[in-house]
């Protein structure tokens, strides 16, 4: 076999492997996502608007602390041990699982005061919260965990556990009289509970909250940025849509998320990329340092371009019957939402890969940076926006200021390209042209971040691998 045949077969395989670990990705994702879908549908339907209420502002305060979990616990795992050998992993994987599980305690036991001083149905649904965070935090940090790993079967098993706790559960207490929003939750939670179990079972790692302290301590120049990063674009989001109601009504704030909704199937192939790119990207930027942007960019034109095609399907098919369908009789004011919803979401998705490349080199601080200024640009827009346009000019500059935003991403993620490959010719004078070829495990052949590189010249890193 010639050399470009050798070559050739190389990159058949290695794109038969990522793409085995993105269907899994997205299967994984679709089953999360399906599931959560239903949860709140069959709430609402159950429950009432009242509890539905109160469900909702347990689900947002749930997704708040995800985020935070993820930031400190899951996205060093990510940038630092994937495709690492399975020992390495499961040292890692202890101390990120111990972290997370510190995080739902923390956020759990803050769920229960808020239960105690409200009281109430939101008290009932955020004693349920409470009571089940740390599961519910700890089932996602697996999740993630066996993706690092090239393992998303595996965290598609476990979804799919959750919901087979979850359902059965949830028809069990409407059937019995025992619906509530309390006893709702805590059936979720139970999904979550089970999920979390077996995770420790799948992955031969008990979560150590003794590890933690070192695990934070070891990952401070990541895990306080992503957390940052994490949770500022979540309070960003929060805060456009206060503020879009106290402009134009709850109303208009029921139109734009419709629109955003409308956006769901999509999401799911999003979201679920999210899961697989970020390890693939510290993988390649092991193997074939050079690829690193060109699969950044792969990565964003692909959702891109899948982001533009489903946009055009909904503005062709609303018309014809299939507004009607997903929103009942609100899709007359939503549709003139869709054009610039879908135009926002394509920024969204051109921004991502610059997002994956920051990540995959270590690059909190730039990626830090990029995202708190596209987040206070597209709430400064989302306001003027509703101030002089209505919900049209809301999204129309919230679409502009997506694709503003891009041009942070990417300006940021060439500046931490640079700054990575000063880092590799400090570390290795004379090699900084040529790849080197390495264990996993060798510490001076993976600097914490690139800006740290001179430090870790001849020492160990930080993280015991």
């Amino acid at each position: 076999m010639t050399v470009a045949e050798r070559r050739v077969s190389a990159a058949r395989s290695w794109a038969s492997q990522v793409s085995r670990r993105l269907g899994w990705g997205v299967s994984d994702q679709a089953m999360c996502s399906l599931t959560n879908f239903l949860l709140s549908l069959y709430i609402a339907r159950t429950l009432g608007a009242a509890q539905f209420g109160a469900f909702s502002l347990a689900y947002v305060t749930y997704g708040f602390a995800l985020n935070a979990s993820r930031g400190l616990s899951i996205e060093p795992l990510l940038v630092r041990f994937s495709a690492t050998n399975p020992s390495a992993w499961r040292r890692a994987t202890a101390g990120s699982t111990g972290t997370a599980l510190l995080v739902g305690l923390v956020t759990g036991t803050c769920a229960l005061a808020v239960a105690g001083l409200v009281g109430g149905t939101t008290g009932q649904a955020f004693l349920a919260l409470g009571l089940t965070m740390p599961a519910l935090l700890l089932q996602d940090s697996w999740r993630y965990a066996f993706f690092a790993l090239g393992r998303g079967h595996h965290a598609f098993a476990n979804d799919v556990l959750w919901a087979a706790v979850q359902v059965p559960l949830l028809l069990y207490l409407k059937m019995s009289g025992h619906a509530n929003v309390f006893t709702f939750i805590l059936a979720w939670g139970a999904g979550a509970v089970a999920g979390a179990v077996v995770g420790a079972l799948q992955a031969h790692v008990v979560p150590s909250l003794s590890a933690a302290r070192d695990w934070l301590v070891q990952h401070r120049d990541l895990g306080p940025r992503f957390l940052v990063e994490n949770t500022g674009g979540n309070a960003a989001d929060s805060l456009r849509s206060y503020g879009v109601s106290y402009l134009l009504g709850l109303a208009a704030v029921g139109y734009i998320q419709a629109a955003s909704v409308l956006m769901g199937p999509f999401k799911v192939i999003f979201y679920g990329m999210g899961m697989v790119t970020i390890p693939e990207a510290a993988r390649l930027l092991r193997h074939s340092p050079r690829r690193l942007p060109l699969f950044c960019m792969a990565a964003s034109a692909a959702l891109g371009l899948m982001a533009l095609v489903w946009g055009v399907v909904l503005l062709v098919a609303m018309p014809m019957g299939l507004g009607h369908l997903m929103l009942g009789s609100i899709w007359r004011p939503a549709y003139p939402l869709v054009l610039p919803t879908a135009l926002a979401m394509v920024g969204t998705c051109v921004s991502t890969g610059a997002g994956i490349g920051m990540h995959a080199l270590g690059a909190a601080r730039r990626s830090l940076r990029a995202t708190l200024a596209s987040s206070l640009l597209l709430l400064t827009c989302a306001l003027t926006g509703a101030e002089i346009g209505g919900t049209v000019g809301t999204m129309r500059l919230v679409a502009a200021a997506s694709w503003l935003g891009t041009v942070l991403f990417w300006w940021q993620f060439r500046k931490a390209l640079a700054e990575h490959g000063a880092a590799r010719s400090r570390l290795w004078p004379g090699q900084a042209g040529r790849h080197r070829r390495s264990s996993p495990a060798s510490s001076r052949d993976y600097p914490r971040t690139p800006g740290m590189a001179a430090e870790a010249q001849g020492a160990e890193t930080a993280v015991e691998r």
